[in-house]
């Protein structure tokens, strides 16, 4: 149908507000590299990889040429503008951001007209993703079939694994938001930078103390959360190792038939697309929208499998643990299909294992690897009947110590936090900190490696008073050491310590938006049912990682903000099924601590450790005195009792800072001395949230006048070894020269002039004997 003067109107404005589409910072142009095609004579292999080049002035030249007859054959040329843009350039380059937004634009923009068609979902037959799409799959259907195997081997699982191209994963090469391979595919195990411009203070002396806030946790704390975390660098997706090599087409039927068959329908629930915040799946589209890069879900593996889509195990094994990913994400942590999904992810992981179970699949242990969790595991010194599961130390016995352990696209490393597999609750998985890498050297399990880590508490587990309140994500330090396999392993999370999680968020690659975040004040003593408060975070972690300032490390808020406060997990509305519960407590006389008494007799302290208490109270008290008290109007309305201390007692810790350099315009003019009437004014608390943050420095990003032209001197045309030679050369000329001045310098070489025409019949003249003729 050809294209009316609604549609006409229509057009011209989508091409408007893609030509005037601007960043949100520099205020440029996005439009500016797609207004031209690319230089042929200096791009010839832009033109061999692209199979149609558009550009947007192309676009417009067409429309008023009237050469389109179809609105949907100008979309198509539009998008094609910027399909071949992402195609051609890297991933996470400029002109690749720039065409991600513009084609957000553009899909937006179109959209909201209604005298404009539906667009299509999917990109052009003609673009360079589905041209070169239908290459590799021609190439594919040539190469000769995988040999299948008649019975499944025991499959051995690759820890470490180098890193290769990425893998297709994708029937569609261009899903819906995206043309880009998913950045999981071509992720590297991220490294640990220093970051020497923030003062962790997690060496053997306690928190620093801060001045008092108010303890309620409101809307403007909120807000100082979201814009900090908004400004964080984002979680790229798995790394490429890792992963097992050893599944053949047959294999992967029969794994995911087992996984579709096992008793729930959890996995099967999750949509193929779905708006799941900071997933590493999401492609950005515009600065507050993302879309789902590919979608994905139980029923698509499958008919991938019985497709024979995947050429590799790797990406087999890539795109369910991507699934499991996003069903994490999709659920909320301790719901039943929240703890289905973990079950079915540990099954997988046990299909995949170097000794994988036999059918039909059924475990009393949700398939972990420990007959107990935490709540009802037994340590092994205790347990007379050989059931014992936990430590109280770290064991070093028939085991190799290493660095790290690559599994399933994460990297693990001493002092992780991990998710891990709890075979009494799947729902609530094991909350431990890794304290050491090791491989097997049991005669069983030789060569097989795992994690010892120290396990923390959730609310739920523990035994206390129906007064206490807890934070929000709140876990507890204990003594019980367990060794787990790595197929326990379900994912990486992080945890702080009060003090550090009062004052900002971890840095990466320790912690990134969207993944689990726990928060730790006390240590839990399950044998006496009691809290004890953490004084100094450096006893808690492994020593390999004290008084290092690259441990992390965080991004600071402009205050510190108090998470939320939430009672006893056994008081609510609907009761729930935990190794915990609720005792009574006697009642304290005033001043004394309000927790659970302990059951057995308390050690007495020697002398010496008396006197040396003594010392450090009195001190304590000397320097509390020095400080002065703060005033009625700084403390809080109402505090929240949190176990027998007060919320106010978390105003005490502060954040140390390096000393920066004051680069402010009232510094640069010289000061209070140059200013005698200049007042200075700090910029309000209520208009500086609504201006982005330097995450290094927590400063923010506003100006008072647009940046000074400044003339730069050129650089220099020549070397100075290049100008010695030179000078070199001329000595050396003016030296066989041999002409010199009175005073034993050399004289510059004069030029010889030509003779006079008067003076050259001369000389003819005498050589040939007529300057002797007499004249008559």
């Amino acid at each position: 149908m050809p294209i009316n003067a609604a549609q006409r109107t229509a057009i011209d404005e989508v091409v408007r507000a893609l030509t005037g589409a601007t960043s949100r910072r520099a205020k440029r142009r996005l439009a500016g590299m797609f207004l031209e095609l690319v230089d042929k004579e200096h791009w010839p292999e832009y033109y061999e990889v692209i199979p149609q080049p558009r550009c947007l002035n192309g676009v417009k030249s067409n429309l008023a040429q009237n050469k389109y007859k179809d609105p949907l054959d100008v979309f198509q040329d539009l998008h094609l503008v910027f399909l071949n843009a992402l195609h051609y350039n890297e991933p996470g380059s400029q002109i690749s951001k720039d065409a991600t937004a513009l084609k957000g634009i553009l899909e937006s923009e179109w959209k909201q007209r209604s005298a404009l068609p539906t667009p299509p979902a999917s990109a052009p037959p003609s673009s360079a993703q589905k041209v070169h799409a239908q290459k590799d799959q021609k190439e594919r259907a040539a190469a000769p079939p995988i040999p299948s195997k008649t019975q499944p081997t025991p499959q051995v699982q690759k820890t470490s694994v180098k890193a290769s191209a990425p893998i297709p994963m994708d029937v569609d090469p261009t899903p819906q938001g995206s043309s880009q391979p998913t950045p999981a595919a071509g992720a590297k195990s991220p490294e640990r930078p220093p970051s020497p411009d923030v003062d962790v203070d997690i060496g053997g002396t306690p928190e620093p103390e801060v001045g008092a806030h108010d303890g309620a946790r409101d809307g403007e704390s909120d807000e100082i959360v979201r814009q900090l975390e908004k400004g964080l660098p984002r979680w790229e997706g798995f790394a490429d190792v890792g992963w097992t090599d050893d599944l053949d087409p047959d294999r992967m039927a029969q794994v995911v038939d087992a996984i579709s068959k096992y008793r729930d329908e959890s996995l099967e629930a999750v949509p193929e697309e779905a708006n799941i915040p900071d997933l590493s799946l999401n492609v950005p589209v515009l600065p507050s929208v993302c879309v789902l890069a590919t979608p994905l879900s139980l029923r698509l593996v499958e008919s991938r499998v019985q497709m024979r889509y995947y050429t590799t195990a790797r990406a087999f094994d890539m795109e369910l643990s991507q699934l499991f990913l996003k069903a994490r994400r999709w659920y909320e942590v301790g719901t039943e299909p929240y703890g289905n999904v973990l079950v079915l992810q540990r099954l997988y992981h046990a299909l995949t294992s170097p000794s994988p179970p036999q059918p039909p699949y059924s475990s009393a242990t949700k398939f972990a690897a420990l007959p107990a969790g935490p709540g009802t595991a037994k340590p092994l010194h205790g347990s007379e009947d050989n059931t014992g599961v936990t430590t109280f130390r770290v064991s070093l016995k028939d085991r190799t110590i290493i660095d790290e352990i690559n599994y399933k696209g994460w990297t693990v490393r001493l002092a992780d936090w991990l998710h891990l597999s709890n075979p009494d609750d799947p729902s609530r998985p094991i909350v431990g900190q890794v304290f050491k890498c090791f491989l097997s050297s049991d005669a069983q399990k030789k060569g097989q490696p795992g994690v010892s880590v120290c396990w923390y508490y959730r609310p739920e587990q523990t035994f206390h008073p129906a007064s206490r309140q807890f934070w929000e994500r709140e876990i507890f330090k204990t003594g019980h050491f367990a060794d787990h396999p790595i197929e326990d392993i379900l994912e990486k999370v992080a945890c702080q310590f009060t003090a550090r999680h009062l004052r900002g968020r971890p840095r990466a690659p320790f912690w990134y938006p969207g993944w689990p975040l726990y928060v730790c004040d006390s240590r839990y003593n399950d044998r006496d049912r009691v809290f004890v408060k953490i004084k100094n975070w450096n006893s808690c972690i492994p020593e390999e990682v004290r008084k290092k300032e690259e441990f992390m490390p965080i991004y600071p808020f402009e205050r510190p903000v108090v998470p939320r406060s939430c009672p006893s997990p056994f008081l609510g509305a609907q009761r729930i099924q935990a190794p915990g519960g609720i005792i009574d407590v006697p009642e304290k006389a005033e001043g004394e601590k309000a927790e659970s008494a302990p059951t057995t007799r308390k050690r007495p302290q020697r002398k010496a450790a008396v006197k040396a208490e003594a010392e450090r109270a009195g001190t304590s008290k000397a320097a509390a005195a020095a400080v002065p008290a703060p005033t009625p109007a700084a403390q809080p309305a109402a505090s929240t009792p949190h176990g027998g201390y007060q919320t106010q007692g978390y105003s005490q810790y502060a954040q140390h800072v390096l000393p920066q350099e004051d680069r402010s315009i009232y510094v640069a003019a010289g000061g209070a001395s140059a200013l005698n009437n200049a007042t200075v004014e700090e910029l309000p608390a209520e208009t500086a949230r609504h201006f982005d943050r330097d995450p290094e420095t927590n400063e923010v990003l506003w100006f008072a006048a647009p940046p000074v032209d400044l003339v730069h001197a050129p650089p220099p045309r020549h070397s100075l070894k290049y100008l010695a030679f030179l000078a070199q050369k001329r000595k050396k000329q003016l030296g066989e020269s041999g002409a010199t001045e009175e005073d034993g310098t050399s004289a510059p070489k004069r030029r010889k002039v030509p003779p006079t025409v008067t003076e050259q019949l001369e000389t003819l003249m005498k050589e040939h004997g007529l300057d002797q003729v007499p004249v008559s």
